[in-house]
């Protein structure tokens, strides 16, 4: 049986940190196709689900992160509040 989770699913869940090894990689292939992709609330609220998930997730998945750095350094054009989360974990990622 297959079961496949909309980006409204993914976003709640990588929200809450659940299945983070299985669901980033997941998001970031959304991600890779549509950075602002919604997930049911606002244009960029997986990816803002995304970039906000501890620094240590990131230590954990590190070639997820390269990807998912790949993704916002070609971003332009981001609302003030995405703009800092791509920030951060630019900054996240740098330092790990």
């Amino acid at each position: 049986m297959e079961f496949e989770l909309s980006k409204c699913h993914l976003r709640l869940l990588i929200g809450q940190d659940v299945g983070l090894p299985v669901l980033l990689p997941l998001a970031v292939e959304v991600l890779r196709d549509n950075p602002l992709a919604e997930g049911d609330m606002y244009e960029g609220d997986l990816l803002s689900a995304v970039l906000t998930r501890s620094p240590a997730v990131w230590c954990a998945q590190p070639e997820v992160a390269k990807q998912l750095n790949v993704i916002v350094g070609g971003l332009t054009d981001l609302s003030p509040d995405l703009r800092s989360k791509v920030e951060e974990f630019a900054g996240a990622v740098q330092d790990s």
